[in-house]
């Protein structure tokens, strides 16, 4: 693996890694307040970001496209933005932080599914998407 299927799948394990640690810290705690942000570290940081690798890893066509690049900028600030701004509006700091990681979250996607539309299902034969 390399290239852009290697920067999503690495980042996804390194907030993989992260959410297990945060996990593993309420669990000693007994302090279950941060879940919603243990919950979106571990299915935004690591389950979308390592699927994202490995589709681009499988789609070279896509991995190619300068919108893949795009979409890995705005999918890690998302998860930048998004978690710690679950972990302060669940602790009653404001819910600011929350939205805008959302938003660029969904923006990250939106450029995905652009990408996957644009390159990844085109034909050879004439650029005519498939269906299955």
């Amino acid at each position: 693996m390399r290239g852009i299927g290697l920067l999503f799948f690495a980042s996804g394990v390194v907030y993989v890694t992260l959410g297990m640690l945060l996990g593993i810290h309420m669990g000693i705690a007994q302090d279950f307040t941060l879940s919603p942000a243990h919950a979106h570290l571990n299915l935004v940081g690591f389950v979308t970001m390592a699927l994202s690798g490995l589709f681009y890893q499988v789609t070279p066509r896509a991995a190619a496209s300068p919108l893949a690049r795009v979409h890995f900028v705005l999918a890690t600030l998302g998860v930048w933005t998004m978690v710690p701004g679950i972990a302060l509006a669940v602790t009653g700091q404001g819910e600011g932080l929350a939205i805008a990681g959302s938003l660029v979250t969904l923006a990250g996607m939106l450029v995905f599914l652009a990408n996957l539309v644009l390159n990844a299902l085109k034909a050879r034969d004439g650029g005519v998407p498939k269906v299955a």
